[in-house]
């Protein structure tokens, strides 16, 4: 069985080639994918050759965390039914082509219990299941607080601020880009040197820029807590004496977990969560090359979508 998808054969190294999916297990299932996102964060350190070592890591690589698509293989013990549409977080099955990602590929094999059973009404849009369900991570782990600040107003910022007011707390939003500062619904987006404040409570960085860890510190009021919620591929410094002073705390928030992914599931199935206006670019497999200089490189583009289908 052969699939069609994107492989990273070196830094900045785009093509798309078909490749041989492994042989589906008694709990595996066949997904013929529909659509796929564009990671801004890991993936593309990974297309810069700026990914720190990582288990895993190496190339050539088949990129995407995000996908979604119809089942159409179904072992006797898996979890999914023929015709089932699911999210899958990617998948490792392609031989010698690393899938440390695995999801940028028109078909994949993956394990039942990795998949969601998502509603194909959700177009596109379910293809973005993990990114808000790491945002979910980020903001309802169970020691975390609600954010009072939330940095950067792309695509994860939004998803934050959005499931931060579907927890009952309105966010400011910081924002030094132009091209970013519209498209809030029911929060303030503005930059940072038109905000005085300097007592919040608790800080979530989605802007991964690791050099504003002292400026997040001058903002938190004393015991507050500043969250790291990006990835940052060098090492984090912060002045000590205010910091000490703040008796300041930081969290560390990883990527989602399986009950991330049912739970915000279930925000976007009940309308407590929306996903729209989130993805503003798509393109076809053939275009992948160019979707993925966009996706990195355009800031009007707050998420690029591979539609498989066309």
């Amino acid at each position: 069985m052969d699939a069609t998808a994107v492989i990273l054969t070196g830094p900045k190294e785009i093509d798309v080639q078909t490749v041989a999916l492994s042989d589906p297990g008694a709990a595996d299932i066949v997904v013929e994918i529909a659509h796929s996102g564009i990671s801004t964060g890991t993936e593309k350190l990974f297309w810069s050759g700026n990914m720190p070592p990582f288990p895993g890591m190496g190339y050539p690589l088949i990129p995407g965390y995000e996908a979604s698509g119809e089942v159409v293989e179904a072992g006797p013990d898996a979890d999914f039914a023929v015709g089932d549409h699911v999210f899958v977080p990617g998948a490792n099955c392609y031989g010698d082509v690393k899938g440390l990602f695995g999801g940028a590929s028109s078909r994949l094999v993956s394990d039942s219990a990795r998949a969601v059973k998502i509603d194909r009404q959700m177009g596109p849009e379910g293809s973005l299941l993990a990114l808000a369900a790491t945002a979910r991570h980020a903001i309802c782990a169970p020691i975390a607080e609600l954010p009072d600040l939330i940095v950067g107003h792309g695509v994860f910022g939004r998803l934050l601020a959005r499931i931060c007011i579907a927890s009952g707390k309105t966010p400011t939003v910081w924002e030094v880009n132009t091209d970013r500062m519209a498209g809030a619904d029911g929060y303030d987006v503005i930059h940072p040197d038109a905000d005085p404040r300097h007592d919040y409570g608790c800080v979530i960085d989605a802007s991964g820029n690791g050099d504003l860890l002292n400026t997040f510190v001058s903002r938190i009021a004393k015991g507050g807590e500043v969250v790291l919620a990006g990835f940052y591929p060098e090492p984090l410094t912060f002045a000590f004496p205010p910091a000490f002073m703040k008796e300041a705390r930081l969290r560390i928030a990883a990527e989602w977990t399986s009950d991330d992914l049912i739970a915000t599931r279930d925000l976007i199935e009940t309308g407590a969560l929306s996903l729209a206006g989130l993805i503003t670019h798509q393109s076809s497999q053939a275009g992948a090359a160019s979707a993925y200089q966009t996706a990195f490189n355009d800031p009007t583009c707050l998420k690029m979508i591979l539609n498989w289908e066309h």
